[in-house]
C-alpha cells in the first residue's frame, strides 16, 4: 500500500520577477519543512494563461509542490498563501497512490515515444 501525500497546486501573478518567484518558491519549501512535513517534489510549471480572469489578471505562474507529513503542514502553507499578495489561486488536495513521475514543463508533441505498429 502506497503512503498518502498532499499536493499544493498554486497560482503566482504573472507580473512578478523571476528572482520573485524563486524566492516564493524557497519559502514554502520551507514553510512545509518547518511544520514537519517533507518536500518530495517541487515543479514550476511556467506562466499560463487562465479560464477566466483572476483580480484582471488573464496569466498566471503555475507552481505544484508535493509534500508528505500528518496534515499539519497544511493550515500553516495555505495561511502564508491567503496573506501573500502574490498568490492569486492555491488548491491543496490529499493524494493515494504512487507519485506521478515529474515531467518535463511544455513538453511537445515530440516528446512521446514512438508505438510499435501491431501486425
Amino acid at each position: 500500500m502506497t503512503q498518502p501525500y498532499y499536493e499544493t497546486m498554486y497560482i503566482l501573478r504573472p507580473d512578478i520577477p523571476e528572482e520573485e518567484v524563486e524566492s516564493h518558491i524557497t519559502k514554502y519549501r520551507d514553510l512545509v519543512i518547518e511544520a514537519g512535513g517533507e518536500v518530495l517534489d517541487c515543479q514550476m510549471r511556467g506562466k499560463r494563461r487562465l479560464a477566466y480572469s483572476i483580480d484582471k489578471h488573464r496569466e498566471g505562474i503555475y507552481v505544484q509542490l508535493n509534500h508528505n507529513g500528518d496534515g499539519q503542514q497544511v493550515a500553516p502553507l495555505e495561511r502564508a498563501m491567503r496573506l501573500s499578495e502574490d498568490v492569486i489561486r492555491y488548491l491543496t488536495v490529499k493524494q493515494d497512490g504512487p507519485m506521478p513521475a515529474p515531467r518535463a514543463v511544455g513538453g511537445g508533441a515530440g516528446d512521446a515515444a514512438p508505438q510499435p505498429a501491431t501486425v
